[in-house]
């Protein structure tokens, strides 16, 4: 992007702004044409103030154009005069109309010079003063997530940038630019305007907001593996937050990257300590978060060369293969230990996961990575039920019918194992579920119909349901699959309408 460019974008931003605030269609300007007194106690405190309230007043509430013209005219020269001749510079009304003038007038600069003026002198004024210059940053706000809709990530920060200038009252602005600099792979940029956004967020009804950006902050140094940045930042939040499991994982996860295992460990227990209290989402993060933290198996190489080294010096009459099995079982040993070492944390993965599924029966995923631990963990008496739960929400699965296989397999039933192995072998038609995001109104869902054969498949019905917490069915959506080539696969995305859709689950019909 030259400089030149990057003018051109900044200078489109502003002209927007202006734009939208003359456009009729533009309601928070209205607001700048009807006449509404401070809200602050402000008193005029000299005569040609007065008259410039009264001028104000007149332009916001003529019919006629010339009139109004003139009344700004007017109301401009007498406060100018007020602040220059008549020794009112002191007065904060003076300049708080000032700027309502160039409200009216559309000025952002001189408006915002004499908001700051008056909001020095008048700091009981400074709430009122916030919404006069949110009318200026609601343009541009706006274009700046136009810009951010059509692609144009530099036009965008250009724009959110402008408009948290203008005002810092909410923090949406300086989290999207947050979110921006993140995905451009810019952590410290993202970082500052995540840290920005804190203090934009001082009203309640911004909670959630002030939560994620504190939140985002360890995550944007999590990801740039910036680790003593991220744990600091962590435990900023966690002093705000003590319960959030969510940071609890990422934390114990850093901990277990820098080889401190008593934190780390310490820090996954403590999630289960909060998990009645936490979403089953943020448990299901939670304990890939724990899964995510273990260390690759150690590389056994240099233990067998150097064994292999030392057991030929000390004794030069060993064969090659004795030397070889004596060094097999030092370095067996290594990976024996490095397993055991995983087994308490593939446990409170597991128990991550159980608590979320508690209140989430039918998460795909979540049953998926539960069913998997088990298997891990030799534990036969949960293995089977988890692989049937898993394989009665995704029927039409090689993934969920080798899990089923090798559940039965597990349980000493061979006939079952081969049953359910050769049900993958012979599916022709395969269900994925690629994305699902519910909302408060309903839910979308998408993926691919895959034909895994070299003949077309047969038209197949599917039925999803969708399903709340407590497993009952809110919605549901039939599927008419024509025939899909050979090895081809067709696109599907669904939305259904229905409040408190937590999960899916399918079958033919």
């Amino acid at each position: 992007m030259t400089v030149k460019r990057a003018v051109a974008r900044v200078s489109r931003c502003f002209v927007a702004a202006v734009v939208a605030a003359a456009a009729p269609a533009a309601p928070a300007f209205l607001a700048a044409q009807q006449w509404t007194p401070a809200t602050c106690d402000l008193k005029p405190g000299h005569f040609k103030v007065n008259s410039g309230v009264l001028y104000l007043k007149s332009a916001s509430e003529t019919r006629f154009e010339d009139k109004r013209q003139k009344d700004l005219k007017d109301a401009s020269k007498v406060l100018m005069e007020a602040l220059t001749v008549n020794g009112q510079e002191k007065n904060p009304a003076a300049w708080y109309y000032l700027g309502r003038y160039y409200a009216l007038t559309n000025d952002l600069q001189g408006a915002d010079t004499a908001f700051t003026k008056a909001s020095a002198l008048a700091p009981q004024c400074q709430k009122d003063i916030a919404s006069w210059r949110r009318l200026f940053w609601l343009p541009v706000f706006n274009e700046g997530i136009k810009a951010w809709q059509a692609g144009n990530t530099d036009s965008a920060m250009a724009c959110f940038r402008r408009a948290n200038a203008i005002y810092d009252g909410e923090p949406t602005g300086f989290i999207y630019l947050g979110t921006l600099f993140a995905n451009s792979n810019q952590p410290d940029s993202a970082v500052k305007y995540f840290k920005l956004a804190v203090p934009a967020a001082r009203d309640t009804q911004y909670a959630k907001e002030k939560r994620d950006a504190l939140f985002n902050v360890a995550r944007v140094y999590h990801a740039a593996q910036r680790w003593d940045a991220a744990v600091a930042a962590y435990h900023d939040y966690l002093a705000v937050y003590p319960n959030d499991v969510q940071a609890m994982a990422g934390l114990g996860a850093i901990y277990a990257e820098q080889k401190k295992d008593a934190e780390a460990q310490a820090l996954f227990a403590q999630i289960l300590d909060h998990a009645d209290s936490a979403n089953p989402e943020d448990l299901f993060v939670a304990g890939q978060g724990i899964l995510n933290a273990i260390p690759a198996e150690p590389d056994t190489a240099p233990v067998g060369n150097k064994c292999r080294a030392d057991t030929r010096a000390k004794n030069r009459t060993l064969t090659v293969r004795q030397v070889a099995v004596k060094c097999k079982a030092v370095t067996d040993s290594l990976i024996k230990d490095y397993d055991a070492s995983l087994l308490p944390r593939y446990r409170v993965a597991g128990r991550a996961y159980e608590a979320g599924l508690a209140r989430n029966p039918y998460e795909r995923e979540a049953l998926y990575k539960l069913s998997g631990l088990a298997q891990m963990l030799g534990d036969t008496a949960k293995v089977l039920p988890l692989a049937q739960r898993l394989y009665a929400v995704d029927p039409l699965s090689r993934a969920a019918l080798t899990r089923l296989a090798g559940a039965w397999q597990m349980k000493g039933s061979k006939d079952s194992a081969l049953y359910y192995l050769t049900l993958a072998d012979s599916l022709s038609l395969e269900v994925t579920v690629g994305s699902f995001s519910p909302d408060e109104q309903g839910v979308k869902i998408g993926g691919l119909f895959t034909n895994l054969k070299t003949k077309p498949s047969t038209p197949t019905g599917i039925t999803f349901e969708f399903l709340n917490s407590k497993g009952a069915v809110v919605a549901s959506d039939r599927q008419d699959v024509a025939p899909v080539d050979p090895s081809g696969n067709r696109a599907f995305d669904i939305k259904a309408s229905g409040a408190g859709i937590v999960a899916w689950r399918y079958r033919k019909s």
